[in-house]
Formats: C-alpha cells, sequence, structure tokens
C-alpha cells in the first residue's frame, strides 16, 4: 500500500515540498517541439495604446519553487528539455499565430532558469523575436541577475520582466512556499529598474488563509507596494484550486476561491493609478461566477476595464453576488 501523505497541522503550519507533492495529481502529456499553449489577445500598453500580444506558454522542465498555490507544473517535464527545443516552440507558434507587436514568453516557471530554458538557446530566441517591440518573461527575483541583463542586450526590442510578489502579508507570503522576501522582491526590482529593464508584477486575490475582505485589502496594498518599488503594470490573478493541496486546504476552511465580486472590487479601486496599468486574470473567470443573469455581462465589463483603465457603471442585478 502507498503511504499516507505526510500529516501536518494547516492552521498553524507551513506546507512544503513534501506535503505539496503529496497531494498531486498527473502531468499532461506534453511535446518538447511544441508549446503546450499560444494565443494572441489585445492589451493596453503603457502608452495607452491597445496592441495585439502574441503569449507562448513554452514547455520545459518544472519550476523548482514548488509554491503552495501553483498549478502550472501540469504541463511542464520532469527532465531539462535539449538545447534548440525552445526556439523549435517559439517558430511552431509563430508560424500559426497573426502577427502581433509584443509577445509574451511564459514558461510555467522562470525564463532565467538555466535548467528551464537552457542559456545557449538565448540567442536564437532573440533572433526569433526580433520583429516584436516588447519581449515579456516571468521570472523569480532570486533568479534575476547578470543572466537578465546579457538577454537583454541580444534583443531589438525592449525586454520586460514579470516577477510574482503574490501577497505582501507578512503572515501569508511565507507559508506559500515561495521561497521569497520582500526584501528580495525589492532587490531583484532595483537591479532589473536600474537596468532599464520595465517591470510586472503578478498579486494573488485571496491566498489561502485570508477571507474575502482580508484578500481584497492585501491584494490592494500589494499592488501600492508594487507601484512604490518602480512596477509599472499589475496582474491580479483570482486564487485557484485544482494542484492537490490547495483542495485539502479548501476543505480544512483555510482557503476558499474569491467571488467575482472581489474581483470587481479590486479593479474598481486599483484602475486608474497613474503608476501604472492594473489588469485582472479573466481566464475562466466563469468559474467564480454563480448566476447565469449577470456573470457574463460583468466579466464583459472586466474585460473592458483591462483594456481601458477606466471604470464603467457596474452591472445591475439581485442576485446574491452581486456586492
Amino acid at each position: 500500500m502507498p503511504e499516507p501523505p505526510p500529516q501536518f497541522t494547516l492552521a498553524s503550519a507551513r506546507p512544503g515540498d513534501a506535503e505539496i507533492l503529496a497531494d498531486r495529481g498527473p502531468r499532461n502529456a506534453v511535446d518538447v517541439d511544441q508549446p503546450y499553449a499560444f494565443l494572441v489577445e489585445p492589451e493596453r500598453t503603457a502608452a495607452g495604446l491597445i496592441e495585439d500580444v502574441a503569449t507562448l506558454f513554452l514547455t520545459n522542465r518544472e519550476c523548482p519553487f514548488r509554491c503552495l498555490m501553483c498549478d502550472l507544473w501540469r504541463n511542464t517535464t520532469v527532465d531539462r528539455v535539449p538545447a534548440g527545443a525552445i526556439p523549435r516552440q517559439i517558430e511552431y507558434a509563430l508560424d500559426r499565430l497573426p502577427p502581433a507587436r509584443h509577445i509574451k514568453l511564459y514558461n510555467s516557471g522562470n525564463f532565467f532558469d538555466a535548467q528551464a530554458i537552457p542559456p545557449e538557446d538565448h540567442q536564437a530566441i532573440a533572433d526569433l523575436v526580433r520583429g516584436f517591440r516588447t519581449v515579456i518573461v516571468e521570472n523569480h527575483p532570486r533568479l534575476c541577475g547578470e543572466a537578465c541583463l546579457r538577454f537583454r542586450d541580444r534583443l531589438a526590442g525592449e525586454l520586460e520582466i514579470a516577477l510574482g510578489l503574490e501577497t505582501i502579508h507578512p503572515e501569508v507570503l511565507p507559508r506559500l512556499n515561495k521561497r521569497m522576501t520582500l526584501d528580495n522582491f525589492a532587490r531583484a526590482a532595483e537591479l532589473l529598474l536600474t537596468a532599464g529593464i520595465p517591470l510586472r508584477a503578478f498579486i494573488l486575490l485571496r491566498p489561502p488563509y485570508l477571507d474575502e475582505s482580508q484578500g481584497i485589502e492585501w491584494a490592494l496594498k500589494s499592488i501600492d507596494y508594487a507601484f512604490t518599488l518602480g512596477v509599472r503594470c499589475c496582474a491580479v490573478i483570482p486564487t485557484r484550486a485544482g494542484n492537490g493541496i490547495m483542495e485539502r486546504l479548501r476543505s480544512a476552511g483555510s482557503f476558499a476561491p474569491p467571488r467575482l465580486a472581489a474581483l470587481e472590487a479590486v479593479a474598481e479601486a486599483a484602475v486608474g493609478d497613474a503608476r501604472g496599468r492594473v489588469f485582472v486574470d479573466l481566464w475562466d473567470a466563469e468559474r467564480f461566477s454563480n448566476c447565469p443573469r449577470c456573470g457574463p455581462a460583468r466579466i464583459a465589463r472586466l474585460a473592458a476595464i483591462n483594456l481601458t483603465q477606466t471604470v464603467p457603471p457596474r452591472v445591475e442585478c439581485d442576485c446574491e453576488l452581486q456586492p
């Protein structure tokens, strides 16, 4: 019989790698010569224009930082991909996508993790994205260093790096198993901004251990903190279940996903800040609403907020989810 998963007290302990791995399901089948997804969608730029962005979800080795809430490992490999695989993935996607002015190379982890994106591929990657005005990659604050600057120098366009801030809550951040402090984030931000590399930050809405009102409050505080450091764009991500450990936390009463109303509250309070743009992540947003009458219209309103960075009138509905 398999051994039972490690036991811990959810109310007080910090689940680590062993506990997180014990609750995982299977990985998805992936092809190292193809990104596991790719698309083009509009986004409001720092210049206030609405322009198309190609987003490639690259297939590579799993991130070594096993964050409590992450489910991106499902589309990763166990081993390092061979040299040349990442350029082939980019070429595969670009051959099938319509033209765009900007590109996101997201890789379920950290672009400057040498075990995920082989450094020997950096020049080939830079050559493939030469026609884009902006190249946006994601990275862990602790992996930001000279490699970021060297890759910047290879690009024809501007490099932008997205960093996971998640939350500045002093008790919740250490319990996310991210192995990062606010000092780590601030040092990475200073290094990159000094080098002329603009930043965006990922912010979690209602991570574990917070109720709905606390989730809204700390998302807004985290956005303000990021802007204070010089970040110019914040992407607010509603915390989801689906990776195993989050279901255990939910059963224990330590986690519940945010309602659609919480996304609206954060967007309404945060957009229009002269320091930068605020986007709310609307991937599978339907799961956060159980009102078929107003849900689609409210999600469409949030999409409009993302593009315009203004707040239109609320959708009127008498459902229980309406704030």
